[in-house]
């Protein structure tokens, strides 16, 4: 790894339930939460729709360097395409109300800490924002992810109409490169009540957690594949609006703060580099992910709420050793690679996905390219070479309006 940046108090990695073990109920502030401070998903401290602004009341303050254990909650389950309660959404698939969540359903009855509107506002449940004592603008935020385990043993995949990697387009035509009958879902589903979301025609596909594995129905068969849990959402605070629901604070686009950067490497073992844009960096974390496959095609990953351990600590310029490109954009590692990282519209974008992959990947490139340049004292000429011979370019994701390419360099090659 990069190493630390002088945390001001060093706290030892805590030590929790693997993201591999049996599933279990995880009821807030049950279970003995591991780090040095722990935070819930409250309806009167979290943020539905929305990420912290640069004016957002912290929920928490911490010293540089100390843990924090947040409890993530999913917005599936919860949405009012979903009929907005929990109990009876997960009931229909078998879950008893015991193994719902408590924090589920108090958020999806009694949250009003913004309106909702279902049509203009995120999904997200967002969760925070912690202050880091010593976090000023122009500081880096290092994110340590340590722990990543899942909060109840099933998790939900949607599709939604007008977004998905083969949605119709804002004039419901197909877009370029697939005919109207390839739409999914298909524009014959989705009906003319645009008053209740309950009627519009989307599709939530129920999944379980077995030995470790997701598991879906098809007919009478099944398909399994392994979790891999990590946040979609960890970011700072950005935006400068008063307004809580300004449109630059909508929770779907990530932005060079971070937020819904879905970038499925970020689980535990992760580090997670961010410019900081406000004082204490107001930290927050939503969108928890039990698995995700890259490109996140068809809307959402199988989303499940996870309980997220985090060691937070502040970076100066020139003092430490996070990368200097952190200092102006996300940037990422893991144990075995380096993550640079490319959006196609940073500032956040509206009016549907305008994202261009060919911008994102052009952008990934050339922050691979200052990275090894600054770090690794490459040429550039001889970076640009390496990486068209051994790094992989790969699709974050194409379902979040401003759309991003992550880059992979192994750490093995260099010597």
């Amino acid at each position: 790894m990069l190493g630390a940046c002088a945390p001001s108090r060093p706290s030892a990695a805590p030590a929790g339930p693997s993201a591999s073990a049996a599933p279990q109920i995880l009821q807030p502030g049950s279970g003995s939460p591991s780090g040095d401070h722990y935070l819930a998903s409250e309806p009167d401290s979290v943020l539905w729709g929305y990420v912290p602004t640069v004016h957002t009341a912290p929920s928490l303050q911490m010293a540089s360097g100390q843990t924090v254990t947040i409890d993530a909650l999913s917005h599936e389950g919860i949405l009012e395409d979903q009929g907005r309660d929990p109990r009876a959404f997960f009931g229909e698939h078998g879950v008893d109300d015991a193994e719902v969540l408590e924090d589920a359903v108090s958020i999806a009855a009694d949250y009003d800490r913004t309106p909702r509107d279902f049509a203009l506002d995120g999904p997200h449940v967002v969760t925070g924002p912690v202050f880091v004592e010593g976090a000023m603008p122009g500081d880096v935020l290092k994110i340590e992810t340590l722990e990543a385990v899942p909060r109840v043993p099933y998790g939900v995949v949607s599709s939604r109409h007008g977004k998905g990697a083969l949605a119709v387009t804002a004039s419901d035509g197909a877009p370029a490169g697939i005919t109207e009958a390839q739409v999914m879902p298909p524009p014959s589903t989705r009906t003319a009540q645009e008053s209740d979301p309950t009627q519009w025609g989307n599709v939530s596909t129920f999944t379980r957690i077995e030995d470790g594995h997701g598991v879906m129905d098809h007919g009478a068969a099944k398909v399994r594949f392994p979790l891999r849990p990590f946040m979609g959402m960890m970011g700072v605070a950005r935006s400068t609006a008063s307004d809580p629901t300004d449109p630059t604070a909508n929770s779907i686009p990530p932005t060079l703060g971070g937020g819904n950067i879905d970038i499925r490497l970020l689980g535990e073992g992760s580090t997670f580099y961010l410019p900081v844009s406000a004082e204490g960096a107001l930290f927050y974390v939503g969108d928890p992910h039990h698995a995700m496959g890259d490109g996140e095609v068809a809307l959402t990953a199988m989303e499940g709420s996870l309980r997220g351990t985090f060691r937070l600590t502040v970076c100066k310029k020139g003092e430490g050793d996070a990368p200097a490109l952190a200092h102006r954009y996300p940037f990422a590692e893991t144990p075995e690679a380096w993550i640079p990282i490319g959006l196609s519209d940073p500032d956040g974008s509206a009016n549907g996905q305008g994202g261009d992959l060919d911008v994102a990947m052009r952008v990934a490139v050339v922050n691979a390219l200052d990275f090894l340049e600054q770090e690794r004292g490459m040429d550039r000429a001889t970076a640009y070479a390496y990486l068209s011979a051994a790094a992989d370019f790969t699709i974050s994701q194409v379902v979040d309006r401003t759309v991003g390419v992550h880059g992979i360099i192994p750490k093995a090659h260099f010597d």
